[in-house]
């Protein structure tokens, strides 16, 4: 009667938030025109998946594993659920049956509809399997989906994505090769900056370097360079060439709380 309670509860939450999150990806792509609900690393992310229905689920695939884990063994999601797994499965779903992004992707009912289903789906699986699962084995599992979850986010999706600025283009090749590696050493993983280089690559070769891409360039380099600060990635790398940290270099730290 329990499992019962979990699924009817978990087909209601995952379809709402499952149509929010799909309604909510679809309209991102069509801003400014119409305000959009969601997070800008969904639309970059999906982006780069450039409508294969291939990427878009093994992408969200490997989000999926590590949300599994973050429920069996802390009994709550992570955002990944609604921001990578709901909307990329939904668009791989619909681009089983049309390859048209602009009639999936970015079409909000569409993608509504079937986020709701993928978010039913998604939920409930993930609620019934965590509260059916015996507490001593929740310790198991979690050692065993972690580092599986850990290798396909920080090893097999850098690879996937920068394939997948490779084939979208010279620049987009070259930016997301630069950006990616800078964020591998910063960051600890090299989507992000892929998806970035992705973004700028694109943006110059279809109107060049205007204003605009400009700005994303020089806005790009800044979160680099901030990122990197506040993460000591300056004072890591001048000891890793073994070289003395100068103290105002410390002091600016310890003022900014980095």
């Amino acid at each position: 009667m329990h499992i019962v309670i979990i699924l009817i509860e978990s087909i209601i939450i995952g379809g709402l938030v499952g149509f929010a999150a799909g309604v909510g990806a679809a309209r991102m792509f069509n801003a400014p025109t119409v305000q959009a609900l969601g997070a800008f690393r969904t639309l970059g992310e999906m982006n780069a998946a450039q409508g294969d229905p291939a990427s878009h689920f093994s992408f969200g695939l490997g989000f999926f594993f590590n949300a599994w884990a973050s429920t069996v063994g802390a009994g709550a999601f992570t955002q990944d659920v609604t921001h990578r797994v709901i909307p990329n499965w939904a668009v791989a779903a619909l681009l089983l049956k049309n390859k048209s992004i602009d009639e999936t992707m970015h079409n909000p009912k569409k993608m509504g509809i079937a986020s709701a289903v993928i978010g039913i789906v998604v939920v409930a699986f993930l609620n019934v399997t965590s509260s059916s699962i015996p507490e001593s084995l929740q310790v198991t599992a979690v050692k065993v989906l972690v580092p599986a979850a850990t290798l396909l986010i920080n090893t097999v999706m850098p690879i996937i994505f920068w394939l997948a600025a490779i084939d979208a283009g010279r620049r987009s090749g070259l930016f997301g090769t630069i950006f990616g590696g800078f964020a591998a050493l910063i960051m600890g993983n090299a989507v992000p900056g892929v998806v970035l280089g992705i973004l700028i690559g694109k943006g110059v070769e279809e109107i060049g370097w205007t204003r605009i891409t400009r700005i994303m360039l020089i806005a790009v380099i800044l979160l680099f360079v901030l990122s990197g600060f506040f993460s000591g990635f300056d004072v890591q790398m001048l000891k890793s060439f073994s070289i003395n940290v100068p103290q105002w270099l410390s002091n600016l730290h310890l003022s900014m709380g980095s």
